[in-house]
């Protein structure tokens, strides 16, 4: 059996599939969408969830209503009607807020509202009694699962807190419709738990015009004081100390005790960017891009290395992938899914920091190598579209809705 179709099926890709749910119903569909932090933080969970919406606005035909904390000033302009709850900024950690839960104000809204299904991504207090609240009124519940929260707790010294967390995830998962998968590794875990008929795959897409091999810029690297022969490693993303920083800048040094002068590139921002910038005071820093300048900086690196383990699909290793960058992972189920090994990227134990610098610099001296895992990777990165992705989405509420669609079901080639 192909090994997509114990989890989904896919409908044909004709645009009349995407009206059928509106059409079935008789009217849009109404969707109900609880995000930790929706608009707060830029970050791969939440930017997949604004093209998910945009999507049902678009192409679905839907209403959406989005209950999420907001900040002040939004981290990047979202999309779809956003209803701000009662939240909290997280000590030390200002950018994230912390939801205080479904409050009356909010359940009264969304009793107007009505929505047809109730969509959670985060198993926070809030998404929790949305979920109960939804439950007890009959209406679908389908989450989306984006990030492995109880890997975050080894960062920060909570590992003793791993137990009440992995059960109460349980609960949470487990008092679910439908739960959405970034990758088959995680869907197999998850329908072990909760059975394969609730359990679906949510992948993520690529922008290709913002992710490309041709957007690679000498000029740019120039100007950043890189010469045409120098190899850059990058990291690229959040800078939190969940990512693996420290993973990362042991590497770079251990890197260069094989006598190899790296000088890394740093793509993203965050709280931990003076303490990564004091262990490695000659990398390059460029902050936070978004766009066609984002991926003009990902393409004209050389080699990305990154060390997280928390990653529930891994955006950053997609998007490198179509840059034609070569790819040095940890060795986790996001990476593994992506990346073949030895073929469009190298995967090494998540802790071994001589096993990353054995790979870097390997890559670093071995440029043919280096260019053929890129140019494998990025042709594999181009089966990524954002379109059949979320397609995915829409099957897996017809399916919690219990509604037929009239296009279905043709087989996963």
């Amino acid at each position: 059996m192909n090994k997509d179709t114990d989890f989904r099926t896919k409908a044909a890709r004709l645009p009349e599939s995407r009206m059928a749910l509106s059409r079935a119903l008789g009217r849009p569909l109404r969707v109900a969408l609880f995000s930790g932090n929706y608009d707060c933080v830029r970050d791969g969970a939440n930017q997949a969830l604004n093209r998910l919406v945009a999507y049902l606005l678009q192409n679905v035909r839907a209403q959406v209503r989005i209950y999420s904390p907001t900040a002040p000033r939004k981290a990047f302009a979202s999309v779809g009607d956003v209803r701000s709850v009662r939240s909290v900024s997280i000590p030390g950690r200002p950018e994230y807020r912390l939801a205080l839960g479904f409050t009356r104000a909010a359940q009264r809204d969304f009793d107007a509202f009505a929505p047809d299904i109730v969509h959670l991504s985060a198993p926070d207090l809030l998404g929790r009694q949305a979920q109960k609240h939804a439950r007890a009124r009959g209406i679908p519940v389908v989450a989306s699962l984006h990030t492995r929260f109880e890997t975050y707790l080894d960062y920060y010294r909570l590992s003793f807190l791993r137990g009440p967390v992995e059960r109460y995830l349980d609960r949470f998962y487990g008092d679910c419709d439908r739960i959405l998968c970034p990758t088959l590794p995680i869907a197999q875990e998850m329908a072990e738990r909760f059975g394969t008929e609730r359990t679906a795959i949510w992948g993520r897409g690529i922008d290709p015009a913002c992710f490309r091999p041709d957007l690679r810029d000498e000029d740019l690297r120039a100007s950043l004081g890189y010469s045409p022969e120098d190899v850059v490693p990058l990291f690229f993303g959040r800078l939190v100390l969940e990512k693996g920083l420290g993973v990362f800048a042991d590497t770079i040094d251990a890197v260069r005790a094989q006598g190899l002068d790296v000088r890394p590139m740093i793509i993203g921002d965050g709280p931990a960017r003076n303490w990564l910038a004091q262990r490695l005071p000659n990398a390059t820093f460029l902050g936070h891009m978004s766009g066609e300048a984002l991926g003009r900086a990902v393409a004209s690196a050389d080699i990305l290395i990154n060390p997280s383990v928390t990653e529930a699909f891994g955006n950053v290793n997609l998007e490198a992938m179509a840059s034609g960058l070569a790819i040095v992972s940890a060795d986790v189920p996001s990476a593994a899914t992506l990346l073949d090994a030895g073929r469009t990227g190298l995967l090494v134990p998540p802790t071994d920091i001589a096993a990353y610098a054995d790979a870097a610099a390997g890559l670093i001296r071995q440029a043919e190598r280096r260019a053929a895992l890129g140019t494998a990777a990025a042709a594999r990165a181009a089966r990524y579209r954002w379109n059949d992705v979320l397609e995915d989405v829409a099957l897996s509420y017809a399916g919690a809705l219990r509604i037929p669609l009239a296009t279905q079901r043709a087989q996963a080639a």
